[in-house]
């Protein structure tokens, strides 16, 4: 009993640490919080391509935007999509393939024209090059699938950064 009562004396000052640790919430207030608005205020243009849908899609879906209010803010995205072969076998056809996806992007508050951020997102993926044509071209689709999402998982958490700091 004593044992307990002195590791609660010993906890009390250490709770009281940790609630002066300066995290901050990042979704703080839920829906209603100023992440969450900030991120359903943005627009997401139409970008190119078979890769520029899917990120768009992707973008649209993480940032909750509902398109039935104006939106605050523009996302301007350019994709870099790049397929290249590695691994040379022996008859000198490819092994494997490196897909990348790379995203650059602004952040542009509409009423003022301001670029609130500038900053790239990107990942890869490794595809083995198989003797069936189609799987091959199957797993360089779902590679590009799964990058659109990943980079768009990256460019969403930049958003929520900036706009948490924004004023």
């Amino acid at each position: 009993m004593i044992r307990r009562a002195a590791l609660l004396l010993a906890l009390v000052p250490l709770a009281a640490l940790l609630g002066s640790c300066g995290l901050k919430p990042m979704y703080a207030g839920g829906s209603d919080g100023v992440v969450a608005r900030g991120l359903s205020g943005i627009e997401v243009p139409v970008i190119q391509g078979r890769a520029g849908w899917l990120m768009r899609n992707a973008l649209r879906d993480r940032l909750g935007a509902s398109g039935d209010g104006p939106a605050r803010y523009r996302l301007d995205v350019r994709l870099d999509d790049r397929l290249e072969g590695l691994g040379v076998l022996g008859d000198d056809t490819i092994g494997r393939e490196r897909r990348t996806l790379r995203a650059r992007y602004q952040l542009v508050d509409i009423a003022s024209g301001e670029i609130l951020l500038d900053a790239t997102a990107g990942s890869d993926a490794g595809i083995d090059v198989v003797s069936s044509e189609y799987a091959t071209i199957a797993a360089e689709q779902t590679a590009l699938e799964n990058l659109s999402l990943e980079v768009a998982d990256r460019i969403v958490t930049q958003l929520a950064l900036t706009l948490r700091e924004a004023p």
